[in-house]
This record gives structure tokens, sequence and C-alpha cells, in this order.
């Protein structure tokens, strides 16, 4: 079972999943604490419900300063939107997700809607998303899982966003396990150079 904790920036949707999937079992982690990068969100407060320790942190360094008191085997993004730079020890430890099939349209300024806009602009009949390693560089780490979903012809781009965050809702808790089974470094060593 992995510790991790959980850093996001907004309502703590992706939180709301993973404790429910802690609950029921289905997802094996254990939530040690939450920050936001961002005060006063929902996210913060969800946390405060659960029961998990939350706490504000504006940069990297107030965010490593907290997680040194936690023994942390993963930290995990959960609409957290700033590059994260992690302590040394963890420095292979960060997963992501992000909403598109990496590595179509992702990288530095993609994001939330941005993304879905542009998978509608250029007419794609599938998207899904990627819950990746990351890395100094925006989705650029080992791909743990992906998940497709259809796009249909007539599907707006909120439309494609709520087809996505729904297989985001599978795939995160799924890649999560997949980690917890192999260990962080097999996904490290799948890639090349």
């Amino acid at each position: 079972m992995l510790k991790m904790a959980v850093l996001l920036s907004g309502s703590g949707r992706t939180l709301d999943n993973f404790h429910e999937r802690i609950n029921a079992g289905s997802l094996q982690a254990e939530i040690q604490v939450v920050v936001s990068n961002v005060a006063g969100v929902l996210g913060l407060s969800k946390a405060d419900k659960y029961g998990y320790p939350a706490f504000y942190a504006a940069n990297n360094d107030e965010i490593n300063t907290i997680l040194e008191d936690y023994d942390l085997d993963i930290i995990v993004l959960a609409g957290y939107l700033k590059l994260y730079t992690p302590p040394s020890a963890l420095q292979r430890a960060v997963i992501n997700i992000h909403p598109s099939l990496i590595p179509s349209f992702c990288g530095d300024g993609f994001y939330g809607s941005r993304v879905h806009n542009a998978v509608k602009q250029r007419g794609c009949t599938i998207s899904g998303c990627t819950v990746h390693f990351a890395n100094e560089v925006y989705d650029e780490g080992p791909i743990i899982y992906q998940q497709s979903v259809t796009v249909d012809y007539d599907d707006s781009a909120d439309d494609i966003a709520k087809n996505v965050f729904e297989a985001e809702c599978e795939a995160f808790p799924e890649a999560i396990n997949r980690v917890d089974k192999r260990g962080i470094e097999f996904f490290w060593n799948r890639i090349q150079g």
C-alpha cells in the first residue's frame, strides 16, 4: 500500500475520487497529507472534512518543508497547476494526470479546457487521459497508464472534458495500483533514453 501526499490547486474532485476508492478498498493507497498552492480552495476544506492533514504552501520550498514531516512513497499531482520540484528523495516518485493521450496535446500551456479545445479544433475522434511520472519538463515522464474515450463529431469541448474526467476517475486509481504492484523503478526503466 502506497503512502501518498496529494497536491492540488482547486476544488479537490480528484481528492474526492481517491477518498471514495480508498474507503471502498479499490485504491491501494493511504493519503498522508494534502497541500494546496492556492489558499482557501475547496480541496483543502474537503481534505479537512475527510480527516487528512491539510496545508496551504505557496511554493516548492514551503511544500517540501511540509512533506518532510510525513513518510511518503509517492506525491500525486491532483489538479496541481504549477511545475513542481520534489525533494531529491522523491524525485522519481511524483505522479501526474494529463487530460489527453500523451504525446498529443501536452506540454507547457496545455492544461484543462485548452487541451479539450485543441482536440475539438483538430477534429480528433479519440481523446483520453494519461497518468505518468512527472519530471522537470511538463508531461514528459514515463507513462504509467492511458485510457481513451471516443469523441463524437458533435461533441463540444465541454462534452470532451466531461468524458475525459470520467476516464480520469478510473485511470488515476488504476495507475496508482499499478505502481503499488510493480514499483516505481519498473516504469522509469521502461523508457528509452
